[in-house]
């Protein structure tokens, strides 16, 4: 199990903060985003494709990286 936070445009795009997903134990970031674009459609994967990720401390968009018990889903944020 999973918890993915949504923040920002993605969070708007899912209609949700957050949510709990049953993946394998060994899942990457490739697989989240399969999963999503499978629940949510093939247009939020363009989305996903330029978001980065929060897993554990590290910030990555490396589409091979495992995940862990949580992972935020983060993004492009404009700046003022």
């Amino acid at each position: 199990m999973v918890e993915v936070r949504y923040f920002a445009a993605i969070a708007d795009a899912v209609g949700k903060d957050s949510e709990v997903l049953e993946l394998p134990a060994d899942a990457t970031i490739a697989d989240l985003r399969l999963t999503l674009a499978a629940a949510y459609g093939p247009g939020l994967d363009t989305m996903l494709g330029v978001c980065a990720y929060l897993i554990g401390d590290e910030l990555t968009r490396d589409p091979a990286a495992a995940l862990t018990r949580r992972v935020d889903v983060l993004p492009p944020f404009a700046g003022g």
